[in-house]
């Protein structure tokens, strides 16, 4: 019986929960032995035919995952339990399954195939998110808006020049992806406690034909289990990976909110509901659902750092525990990336309130720009700022526009014109590098993309 949301559907796309499903993966541990059989044969331990029947059985159109798990419940061990089950259905052959390897050699080996297939699918992710965020950048980088910082009004930007951001953090999770590849997705053929002692005078040949024919590397070094700092690494990516999509959806909530009405996740107007009770509402469930799960993920790091600490050469701590974070941390961020490549797909922008809204201070978000105009007339920086200050501060407890205060102010009208005045409040005059940052941004990002080869 589904207990779970990831078990009952409600989270994860099909292609990553086809991955971490319990047959895929006792496949994965199949292919493993199959692997280990061939290479042996390769170099003369085991008999070519006996290979070549472990190679054709070692399929759950064989070995069936029910009969695993019937054997799992007498002997209580799943590997053993999984090669006992390889070696009914090999006959003769059998007698070569698993030969001078520990289970872990299998565990963490399938792991590792897994994973390649998990980090697939992640970084064909990014690549469509980055490219969403750039034609995004690039469609509204000259669409002013107002910056706020503590949750105020502080100077215009525009919203492209927004997303630019999020477009490069989302250049370097693919960078972190492809650079820790060659630390994650390894394997091992060692044997108890990692000397290969049961494998023979061919043992470090074997690992390499296994890991080659795999299409993994081997680990530098092992004991009993691969070093746990580099699964480790792959939940502290994908934490960080979901804390920055957290960072996005928070934004966009915060932009839908009714004072600002800004910026809108899409909503089905034909059927969806946004309250069961309130029928106005239109809440920013998916960008919520996104900051929630983030949670989740940023939780499973602690766990996989405790991982890393093992008795001797290897005991059983973690592997409970891995059952769990690697395949939710797989499956929730991947879902994640997928429910926000559908947001910002179908972003609902409102330009025109963007603009309104930066007249809520009624100009005082431009007194900087006045301030520098002072300074470039003769005015002391420190003199501008102050009188600057106390003029700002009269705007807004008298409700004044910002301009009127300023026209009216002689030691102002002393270094500025009206029209110079209305210069420096003009938001659109105030973006500095803005509009150029994203350009070269999606400049760098398109070479980039280049040089993996994918399509602008």
């Amino acid at each position: 019986m589904p207990i779970l949301p990831i078990d009952t559907g409600r989270y994860g796309t099909p292609e990553m929960l086809r991955i971490f499903e319990e047959e895929n993966y006792i496949q994965k541990m199949l292919d493993v032995e199959a692997a280990l059989a061939w290479a042996q044969s390769e170099v003369g331990e085991i008999p070519k035919e006996a290979a070549e029947r472990i190679m054709e059985m070692a399929s759950t159109k064989y070995v069936k995952v029910s009969r695993v798990k019937e054997i799992e419940r007498e002997i209580r061990h799943d590997v053993m339990a999984l090669v006992k089950a390889l070696a009914e259905v090999c006959g003769p052959s059998g007698a070569y399954v698993h030969l001078g390897i520990t289970s872990y050699d299998v565990v963490d080996t399938a792991r590792a195939l897994q994973l390649k297939e998990a980090l697939d699918i992640i970084e064909r992710r990014l690549n469509d998110l980055e490219m969403v965020l750039l034609n995004l950048a690039d469609k509204y980088k000259n669409t002013v808006m107002m910056g706020r910082t503590h949750g105020q009004h502080a100077l215009p930007i525009t919203f492209g020049f927004k997303l630019a951001g999020w477009m490069r953090e989302i250049s370097r999770y693919i960078q972190r992806l492809r650079e820790s590849r060659k630390r994650i997705l390894v394997g091992k053929i060692t044997g108890a406690v990692g000397t290969q002692a049961g494998l023979g005078p061919n043992a470090m040949k074997i690992q390499e034909l296994v890991m080659k024919r795999l299409g993994l590397q081997p680990a530098d070094i092992t004991t009993q289990i691969i070093s746990r700092d580099v699964h480790a690494e792959l939940i502290c990516f994908l934490a960080m990976l979901a804390s920055t999509l957290d960072k996005f959806a928070t934004e966009i909530r915060e932009l839908q909110r009714t004072e600002i009405a800004e910026v809108f996740e899409p909503f089905e107007r034909g059927r969806q509901v946004g309250s069961s009770t309130m029928p106005h509402k239109r809440n920013p469930e998916i960008c919520e659902r996104i900051c929630g799960l983030a949670k989740v993920i940023r939780g499973l790091v602690i766990p996989a750092l405790e991982n890393i600490p093992t008795w001797h050469e290897r005991d059983l701590t973690q592997s409970s525990a891995e059952r769990f974070i690697i395949p939710e941390a797989c499956i929730l961020v991947d879902y994640m990336l997928n429910l926000m490549i559908w947001v910002l797909s179908n972003l609902e922008v409102d330009e025109e309130k963007m603009l309104k809204n930066i007249d809520l201070t009624q100009g005082r978000a431009l007194s900087e720009a006045v301030m520098i105009a002072l300074v470039k007339k003769g005015m002391g920086r420190q003199e501008a700022h102050e009188v600057l200050r106390q003029l700002a501060i009269k705007s807004a407890s008298e409700k004044m526009p910002f301009r009127e205060v300023l026209v009216n102010n002689d030691l102002i009208r002393r270094f500025l014109t009206e029209e110079e005045i209305d210069e420096a409040l003009d938001p659109k005059n105030y973006l500095g590098t803005a509009v150029e940052q994203v350009e070269l941004a999606i400049e760098k990002t398109l070479r980039e993309r280049d040089e993996r080869g994918l399509a602008r």
